[in-house]
Parts: structure tokens; C-alpha cells; sequence
């Protein structure tokens, strides 16, 4: 186990002697809920359904690894919310959602030094392409939520890169992005709580868990454990 120490309170990093350049790096990927944002979208539409707990439990059981199927896992959630109005979604964006403290902060500075920006997540495009333009990120991939007669018919649309974006599609998107920009995988940062983050952030130059699972917590380099994802800053000089 390589050695882990508490750089400030509620702030662990192993691997590396902080502070490293920000711009050292040309990308950040960050997962979306529960990272860059406050909720798991498909628990708040499920509630929708009134089937929340039904679908936490599996999002819990996916996100700590211990439902090795991701696509299997969401698949399931996303049965589960058949039948659940198109305006539910709204609904969940403008009650339930809130930015994670710091993300604002963070993608500004990630912008300003020059790194591209990215966000991959199992969610759905719905939330993905509001949270893209709200932080001025500028590429997304993400999950169809099919509907039908204005209310989800329970499956997720085919795109043309493949069917769901899981921690394997995560990881081939980081790889892609860098390579259209001439950038390597070591000069991406990759930002995510779950372990369909896995993947990519073992790819990633710098890996980020925010609030995450213990799973993550313990592979990534960098764990911010309390306060906002700006304090990626603190191991980062700008």
C-alpha cells in the first residue's frame, strides 16, 4: 500500500508530494452525480415513481462495487422508472440539484489554466447537457432516457458510440478525448465518488475521489473528504 497521509484535515494524498502544477495537465473528467453534483438523478426520478428506496439500494450496492454489472445495475433502475412523466426530470433539476460546493470554483480554475473539460457520467443526458452548459464544460457523454408520449417508457436509447455509458465507456472517453487534443492519459485529471469511476481515474495522470465510496477513496490520489471540490486547489498550484 503505498503511503497515504493527511495533507490538511479531511484532505489525503498518496502517490505523489503536493503541490503539483495545474498546468502540468490539458484535461479534467469529472463524473457527475454525487460529484459534481448534490444527487444520483435516477434515485430523485424514481421517487417520481414512488420507488426511491427500490432504486437507491441498487444505486448504493453499484456505486460501492459490489454490483460488478454496472450496465446490468442501471438497467434495472431505469425499468423501474417506467411510466414516470418527461416532467419529473424538470422537476428534479430545479428542486433536487444543486452543484457540489467548490465545482463551480474548480472548473473555472481548470479553465483558466488552459485544461480542457469533460464530464462522463452513468446519468442521463437530460441533466448532463444542462450541468455542460451551466459550468461551460465542453464535452459530455451520458445516457437516452427513452420517451414516449411524454413519459419514460423505462429503457435507454442506443447511441452511436454503444448502449450505456459505464466505468469501461468512462474510461475510453478520457483516452479519446486526450488523444484528439495530442494530450496522454498521465496529463488528464479524472474526478469522480463511485466505482464506476474506477476505470478511468486509474487511467488519469491524478486521480480524485470527492466524498466518495471507500473503494475509491482508498485507489485515488488525491481524497477530499470533507469540504468543497475546489480544495483540489490546495495540492494543485495554479
Amino acid at each position: 500500500m503505498t503511503h497515504t497521509h493527511e495533507y490538511a484535515p479531511g484532505l489525503v494524498v498518496q502517490g505523489f508530494i503536493p503541490p503539483l502544477t495545474l498546468k502540468a495537465f490539458g484535461l479534467i473528467a469529472f463524473d457527475m452525480d454525487s460529484t459534481l453534483i448534490n444527487i444520483e438523478c435516477v434515485d430523485e426520478i424514481a421517487a417520481a415513481a414512488g420507488r426511491k428506496d427500490e432504486v437507491a439500494a441498487i444505486t448504493e450496492a453499484a456505486m460501492r462495487g459490489e454490483i460488478t454489472d454496472y450496465k446490468e445495475s442501471l438497467r434495472r433502475r431505469v425499468a423501474l422508472l417506467k411510466g414516470v412523466p418527461e416532467a419529473a426530470m424538470q422537476q428534479v433539476y430545479d428542486q433536487r440539484l444543486q452543484l457540489n460546493p467548490g465545482a463551480a470554483e474548480l472548473v473555472a480554475a481548470c479553465k483558466k489554466a488552459g485544461l480542457k473539460t469533460l464530464l462522463v457520467s452513468g446519468g442521463f443526458t437530460f441533466f448532463t447537457d444542462r450541468i455542460r452548459d451551466r459550468l461551460g464544460i465542453e464535452e459530455t457523454r451520458s445516457n437516452v432516457l427513452e420517451v414516449q408520449g411524454g413519459k419514460l417508457t423505462g429503457r435507454m436509447v442506443d447511441q452511436d458510440w454503444g448502449d450505456i455509458c459505464d466505468g469501461e465507456e468512462k474510461r475510453r472517453m478520457l483516452r479519446t478525448t486526450c488523444a484528439r487534443h495530442g494530450l496522454s492519459p498521465k496529463q488528464a485529471i479524472a474526478v469522480g465518488d463511485g466505482a464506476n469511476d474506477l476505470p478511468m481515474m486509474g487511467e488519469a495522470g491524478l486521480s480524485v475521489a470527492y466524498h466518495a465510496k471507500p473503494k475509491v477513496r482508498e485507489q485515488a490520489m488525491v481524497a477530499i473528504n470533507s469540504g468543497g471540490l475546489d480544495r483540489l486547489l490546495q495540492v494543485l498550484t495554479i
